[in-house]
């Protein structure tokens, strides 16, 4: 009887976490800051959750000119409670570009940590504010 109950707690226990995830499907939009203190730029990543996992895309960052090219697909996403991370896999001028973001939600509000490898191969973190998106 003791295994049954056990077993039966841990269950809700998995579906009570499940259910406690939170809601950060959508579009978020924040302020890409310029380079070099020149302006930002809006920003809007797509994202949705499905239990623990996380899909979705972030614009491909183009430089002007012509079509912008395709959003670029998130990989290794999670969500974990009000916790997300993520990563941004493309290939650069230089060689493959990893970029990683995790950020905490917090009603409609999304605090985005962003890490990237800058040019003289240190790690470059931004942080942002990013807003649920309504269009």
């Amino acid at each position: 009887m003791t295994k049954k109950l056990l077993f039966v707690m841990t269950i809700l226990l998995v579906a009570a976490f499940t259910l406690m995830a939170a809601d950060v499907s959508g579009k978020w939009t924040f302020e890409q800051p310029g380079r070099g203190g020149n302006p930002g730029r809006p920003t809007t990543i797509t994202l949705k959750a499905d239990g623990a996992t996380l899909t979705g895309s972030v614009p491909a960052g183009g430089r002007g000119g012509g079509d912008p090219p395709p959003p670029t697909a998130i990989t290794d996403g999670k969500v974990d409670g009000n916790n997300i991370s993520f990563t941004v896999k493309r290939e650069g001028q230089n060689g493959p570009q990893v970029t990683k973001y995790e950020g905490t939600l917090t009603g409609e509000e999304l605090k985005v940590k962003i890490t990237r490898t800058g040019q003289d191969g240190t790690p470059v973190t931004t942080e942002v504010v990013a807003k649920r998106s309504t269009t």
